[in-house]
C-alpha cells in the first residue's frame, strides 16, 4: 500500500499531509467525481469498486450546540440519536453545511475526519472495526484514503461506536 502513496504524494491534502507524517500505511483513490452523481459516498464506491459498507462518509453534526463528526458507511444512513448518545450529549442535529466547511477547512462532499483545520471530536462507526481497510475522504472530490480502521480511530481520536443506520 505505502508504493501508491509516495507516487500520489502529489495529491497533497490536509489529508494526506497528516498521514504521510504520522507514519501510517494508507493508498489514495483517485476517480473523476461527477458533480450530476447523487451522491458522493456511492460515487466513490462505485468508482473504485469497493463495497459501499467499507467506505465511510465525514458528517459534521451538532451535539448540544458542539461540532462532532460521525464517520458512516455510505450504504447507510447517521442515527444522530445514538450519535448523541457516544458523546454523552442528549440532542444530535446535521451542522449547518456552511459551519461545517468553515470549521473543517474542507468542501461539503469532501469533508475528510483528518486534517481538519480545528480539530472535532469523532465518532467512528463501529461496523469500521469489521474491515481489513476503509475508505474516507482525503479531503477534496474525488480523492479517497485507504487505511486500516484502527489507524484511523486512532489519528482523529475517534471513540467506536453503533451510529450507523443501514
Amino acid at each position: 500500500m505505502a508504493k501508491k502513496q509516495k507516487k500520489q504524494q502529489s495529491a497533497g491534502t490536509p489529508a494526506t499531509v497528516a498521514l504521510t507524517a504520522a507514519g501510517v500505511a494508507f493508498t489514495v483513490h483517485a476517480y473523476e467525481h461527477d458533480p450530476s452523481h447523487p451522491s458522493y459516498g456511492e460515487e466513490a464506491a462505485e468508482a473504485m469498486g469497493v463495497s459501499p459498507d467499507r467506505v465511510f462518509k465525514t458528517l459534521v453534526a451538532e451535539v448540544d450546540g458542539e461540532l462532532t463528526v460521525a464517520v458512516v458507511p455510505v450504504a447507510g444512513t447517521l442515527d444522530l440519536k445514538a450519535l448523541a448518545a457516544a458523546v454523552s450529549g442528549k440532542r444530535a442535529v446535521l451542522a449547518d453545511p456552511a459551519a461545517a466547511e468553515r470549521t473543517t477547512g474542507y468542501v461539503r462532499g469532501g469533508i475528510s475526519p483528518l486534517g481538519q483545520r480545528k480539530k472535532l471530536r469523532t465518532v467512528l462507526d463501529d461496523s469500521a472495526s469489521a474491515h481489513a481497510t476503509v475508505c474516507v475522504s482525503a479531503g477534496r472530490r474525488g480523492l479517497e484514503v485507504e487505511l486500516a480502521p484502527g489507524d484511523l480511530a486512532e489519528l482523529t481520536g475517534a471513540v467506536l461506536a453503533p451510529v450507523g443506520r443501514a
